[in-house]
Order: C-alpha cells, then structure tokens, then sequence
C-alpha cells in the first residue's frame, strides 16, 4: 500500500528564500512533498517590499497555507527565523479553527521565551558584517562577496529587525509534536536555550543535535534529512 503524501511546508531563514531548501529534495523520499514558502522582497516576490515585522510574515504565510488542502497531511519546518515563524504560524492555525500541522520542526533557534539581542539590524555596515561572521548568521558564500552582500544587507536587516523587534507573549503550550533541531556548535542556539522550547508544547518534545553550526542543516542535509523522513513516516 502507498503511503499518502505529507506537504512539508519549509519557512525560511533570515536572508533565505525559497531555493533555500531545493537541496533538500534530493534526499528526502517520495512521500514528502516539499513545499518552501516564499516571503515577500525576495525570489519569486522580489518586487514586492520587505516586511519587518513577524506578525505580518505570520499572517502572509497563513494566506499561502490557506490556499492549500490543508486537511491532507502536513507539517511545518523552520530555522532560525523561520522557527519563529513555524511556531506562530501554528498557534494562528489553531486560533482560526485550521487542521493543525502533524508535526512542528524547529531548528537552529533558541526558544520564543529567552531573551534576544536587539540591535544586530542597526548596526553600520562594517558592524553588522562583523556580527554576521562571528554568529555564523548567513552563509559565508554571501559575506565573502561584496556584491552579494550588499543585494543580501537590506533583505537581512529587515528580517532581523522583525525577529528582534516581535515582543514574545506566553501561549498556551501546543498539543503537537515538536522536534527540535540544533547544530552542536550553533552560537545562536545553546543547549539551555534549546530545552526552554519544551514550555511551549505538550507533549515531550524530540531533540537532535548534529554537528556543525548555525547552519548545519545545509552541512548535515542527508542526516537532517533522514530524521524529518523517519519523522513523518
């Protein structure tokens, strides 16, 4: 017997669009559909302004969702921002009567609840480059290339500006499956943080750490890989 597809709808890092995840699709089985959402000011919505506030990302991202069978299996995978995004974005489903996700993936962020450095997005430019490298926040194909760089810079500080401006608000913990992933040596994801994302669900929540940092998800992408496929099975 077939086993039914499951949409993984994947919400995007800060500076990410999405091709951010197309290598993912090479190592993930056939009964995952992959599905990245595309934010507005980058890739297919290049024209349209950047956002730089997450509740307005939220709500962009629940109209896409919308337009989608989303009583057919789905879950949501984000990291860094998107993590952010993934969790809002599934307290939003519930609160509009919407079929929730089958699982919430986070990854490479600390939880909603701990404290966030607020000031990355006004940095001047040598600074916040600076920062980039030494938090590992964008990929260093993009930090090494002056070009890239400055098409990247306002997409980056508008996505940190709306990461480090949201006023995290206590929910009512979620009753779904959370997995949590974290690259062992990921400086904006500490392992205490990490553990503070349990507040927010029911049920105990699945940890995975890999090694690599902030981006490891990319570094480890056929072991990622795997255990989205085991968890979706």
């Amino acid at each position: 017997m077939t086993q039914p597809k499951t949409t993984l709808y994947c919400l995007p890092f800060a500076g990410g669009n999405s091709y951010s995840y197309r290598v993912f699709k090479e190592h993930l089985p056939d009964f995952i559909h992959l599905n990245p959402i595309e934010l507005p000011g980058r890739g297919k919505r290049m024209k349209e302004p950047l956002l730089t506030r997450l509740d307005l990302m939220v709500e962009d991202v629940l109209r896409q969702l919308q337009r989608d069978d989303l009583t057919r299996p789905y879950a949501i995978l984000g990291h860094s921002m998107g993590a952010y995004l993934g969790y809002l974005v599934a307290h939003r489903l519930i609160q509009t009567d919407l079929p929730p996700p089958r699982q919430l993936i986070v990854s490479g962020r600390h939880a909603p609840s701990m404290p966030r450095e607020e000031s990355k997005h006004k940095l001047p430019k040598p600074e916040f480059i600076a920062k980039l490298r030494e938090l590992e926040g964008c990929p260093p194909e993009i930090l090494e290339h002056s070009e890239l760089m400055d098409f990247f810079e306002p997409l980056l500080r508008a996505d940190f500006q709306a990461v480090e401006t949201w006023i995290y608000q206590p929910q009512l913990p979620l009753h779904i499956p959370l997995i949590v992933l974290r690259g062992l040596y990921d400086k904006e994801a500490t392992l205490s943080e990490v553990l503070a994302w349990q507040q927010e669900c029911v049920q105990p929540m699945v940890l995975k750490e890999f090694q690599g940092g902030h981006f490891f998800i990319f570094e480890r992408v056929q072991e990622v890989c795997q255990v989205i496929s085991q968890t979706l099975k």
